[in-house]
């Protein structure tokens, strides 16, 4: 497993005990620093975790996460020394624990790690250097394929180098719905491809968005394609497999939530993979030369949409 050797620095001091409060953490730290951090308060936070690293000993996954969402806070505040100190730690700290353990065995190591990553790409990239964000973060992909943090990385990645290249190919393993007329011939249109899942409630929010952009600007060449994945669970988290998940999807899904005829629905496993799908929805705008245009992680109003579509028709 890579390691970043390039941007080293040591970790802050490793204490000698491990007091019995530390075995009664059950997230309060976490849940603390990730307030301050989204409130903007970076001085606070870093004044609780330096205040209570001697009662945590060695670094545990809980600490590393809380580390990480001091170096979120730092980052959103534009702070970037002191966002690489504190996501550095968090990173050093995860890949060190992982030697003896998955990175999914844990309820924190993910979100430290997870975290790290995003925020060192977001550094290095404030900093004027993108390439060597784009390479730490493809590298990271890699080292962590087939865990829970792998989407997550492979948003940054694209957040940082997918804008003004070609689309990447879509997997197209069948369709939730028949594909309308010309669904496939996209070849000279303006794509919006939206990126949904059945169980998410922001993805239903941007639907009649995009109702009114089709009815807007399909006559100048506007195509909506919709793509999504199984998740393996149905209506209140049932478990399914596939085809039950399918046959839900065509059945109770469609009759509460239609699925409007001009927009196609490709099926692909690795779809939400490739595209980093770590938020749903996640839309990105192809130009009618094919290239990615935006690509954003989240939902946008219809005001922001006509300001990206209206330029390229």
């Amino acid at each position: 497993m890579r390691q970043l050797k390039v941007y080293r620095i040591p970790l802050l001091l490793v204490f000698l005990a491990w007091p019995s409060a530390v075995l009664g953490q059950s997230g309060s730290l976490v849940s603390e620093l990730s307030d301050l951090a989204w409130a903007g308060q970076v001085d606070r936070a870093i004044s609780i975790i330096e205040a209570r690293r001697p009662e945590f000993g060695p670094p545990t996954p809980e600490w590393l996460a809380g580390a990480s969402w001091v170096a979120r806070g730092a980052s959103f505040a534009e702070r970037w020394d002191v966002a690489e100190q504190y996501s550095l730690e968090a990173y050093e700290g995860s890949v060190a624990l992982m030697e003896g353990r998955t990175l999914d065995s844990d309820r924190f190591l993910p979100t430290a790690l997870g975290a790290a990553i995003e925020v060192l790409g977001n550094t290095f990239v404030a900093r004027g250097e993108r390439a060597r964000a784009v390479a730490f973060l493809s590298s990271s992909r890699e080292d962590f394929a087939g865990t829970s943090i792998e989407v997550r990385i492979q948003k940054n990645f694209l957040l940082h180098s997918l804008e003004g290249k070609p689309f990447p190919d879509l997997e197209v393993a069948g369709y939730l719905v028949p594909p309308p007329p010309g669904s496939d011939a996209l070849e000279g249109k303006v794509v919006l491809f939206f990126f949904w899942a059945h169980w998410c409630p922001d993805c239903k929010r941007q639907e009649p968005v995009l109702e009114a952009l089709y009815e807007e600007y399909s006559d100048q060449g506007l195509v909506i394609v919709g793509p999504t994945q199984f998740y393996g669970f149905v209506s209140r988290g049932e478990p399914a497999t596939p085809a039950e998940e399918l046959a839900y999807l065509r059945g109770d899904y469609l009759e509460q939530f239609p699925i409007p005829p001009w927009m196609s629905v490709p099926m692909g496993a690795n779809n939400f993979a490739n595209f980093g799908v770590s938020t749903t929805p996640t839309l990105v705008l192809v130009d009618r030369q094919g290239i990615v245009q935006r690509y954003n992680p989240g939902d946008l109003s219809h005001e922001e949409l006509t300001a990206l579509i209206e330029p390229l028709l």
